[in-house]
């Protein structure tokens, strides 16, 4: 166990590595610094001398310490030696995108393969080739295709959201949608507010955007709303990022009530939210979104088909207010250029004609019984859902007592190949160690439990 001296230190060391310190920069004061971490003045001085020692920051008398010039090169995430599933939040992608295709992935954050309309996809691209100005070599236009974002303020609006196509902009995907927005709201050093738990790539996007993040603790309707007043008057975020409808993990989704708070606390503290929402379609029936009751004015909404359709067919549009839009343009011009215009073109085809729409009926029923018979096996295992899911493909659930879930996923992985979703990879305070989150429509090969049941066995104290 690290000493006290040696916490200080990993925590320098990690703010500058996420260049929320950046080089030059100067550091907390002793009294502050150990006021912040709860150690004493002592205990600070010793740290920062062996940091300067190592060339890690500097002191210059009378002024105080400031971060070196000399920085190591950025990381997103800090790999361990081994695995690590609890300490690096890209962890699970990276063992899913890895695993090959006798591997076991109940852990994945997508549907089967063969689970999404490849025959569809094939056929209106051969509509697509056919047409007169068949969009397979140029550019699109720099707001995106008219007629997809058309098409989207229209499915937007049977959300209540009122975005006029004016006020879209399409992206790649909905991760270029959320990293754009970063780069346009976010300065080095600036604090976000995530869910605890959150999506594991929100914060691993903001550690590369250098933000401070906190967390609030988030419940089966929205976040907890008196933390979430405490966490914004205490450390004013300038952003939160967050998914209202069948959130990630938990698969629960806000409340209206909840959601009348947050928004009446944003306005309080003059917070922005981005509405992270890619896995609206997978919704029965919508529930309450930000975006539709405050009326784009201090959220920004984000939607994606990567999830739902193809992860090859990259389309992902941002909804914000009006005089937003061309700045965020210009971003996207700087810095990717173009957003994939025959994937637009293809999306359209399939969403006008019906196709996609055929879909997702077909793909919500199966999906609740996927879900219905994920959850009934894993209580044969002592494995209890947290939330029981209105819909989606994630459920987030706590493990017996004895049964650490970082464990639990080395084991799983080294021994049966299977690639499982640890809670602290999704938290923030590293408070879910007892807590995994399972996709209901990668946990149907009975081989999961088995393995399962013999890793459980294996590391249970």
């Amino acid at each position: 166990m690290p000493t006290r001296v040696e916490q200080v230190m990993r925590d320098v060391r990690q703010r500058i590595e996420s260049r929320s310190l950046c080089a030059g920069k100067r550091l907390p004061s002793v009294r502050a610094q150990a006021e912040a971490l709860g150690v004493a003045r002592s205990t600070v001085v010793e740290a920062y001398a062996r940091l300067v020692a190592q060339g890690l920051i500097e002191s210059r008398p009378g002024s105080g310490f400031y971060v070196g010039r000399q920085l190591t090169p950025f990381s997103v995430a800090e790999v361990q030696p081994g695995l690590a599933p609890h300490s690096d939040p890209v962890w699970v992608t990276r063992q899913s995108l890895l695993a090959d295709a006798a591997s076991l992935k109940p852990g994945c954050g997508w549907l089967p393969e063969t689970w999404m309309p490849e025959q569809d996809i094939r056929r209106a691209l051969r509509t697509l080739s056919r047409r007169a100005l068949a969009p397979l070599t140029g550019y699109g236009t720099p707001q995106g295709s008219p007629q997809l974002r058309q098409l989207l303020s229209h499915r937007l609006a049977e959300r209540g959201i009122r975005a006029a196509p004016a006020q879209l902009m399409l992206t790649e995907s909905g991760t270029q949608a959320v990293d754009l927005l970063c780069r346009f709201l976010l300065q080095p050093g600036d604090t976000v507010l995530v869910d605890d738990p959150c999506y594991f790539s929100f914060q691993a996007m903001l550690r590369a955007h250098r933000a401070e993040v906190v967390s609030v603790p988030y419940t089966p309707q929205g976040p907890d709303v008196a933390a979430l007043a405490q966490c914004l008057a205490q450390h004013r975020p300038r952003l939160y990022l967050t998914n209202a409808a069948l959130h990630n993990p938990t698969g629960a989704s806000l409340s209206a009530a909840v959601a009348h708070q947050v928004l009446v606390l944003a306005a309080q503290h003059e917070l922005t939210i981005i509405e992270d929402d890619v896995l609206a379609d997978f919704e029965h029936h919508p529930a309450p979104r930000l975006a539709a009751l405050d009326g784009l004015q201090r959220v920004v909404y984000v939607g994606s088909f990567s999830k739902t359709l193809s992860a090859s067919v990259r389309v992902g549009h941002i909804a914000t207010r009006a005089d937003w839009i061309g700045q965020l343009v210009d971003l996207k011009l700087a810095t990717a250029f173009e957003s994939g215009h025959f994937s637009a073109e293809l999306l359209h085809t399939l969403l006008a004609g019906g196709t996609y729409q055929r879909h997702m009926n077909a793909l919500r029923a199966r999906l609740a019984d996927a879900m219905g018979l994920t959850i009934e096996r894993l209580r044969r295992l002592g494995i209890q859902p947290w939330h029981q899911p209105q819909a989606g493909m994630f459920l987030w659930c706590q493990l017996p007592d004895g049964v650490d879930a970082a464990i639990l996923s080395q084991h799983a992985l080294q021994i049966h190949r299977m690639v499982l979703a640890p809670g602290n990879a999704f938290s923030l305070s590293q408070g879910a160690g007892c807590f995994m989150r399972f996709n209901a429509s990668q946990s149907l090969v009975p081989a999961i439990y088995t393995a399962l049941a013999h890793s459980m066995d294996a590391v249970s104290t």
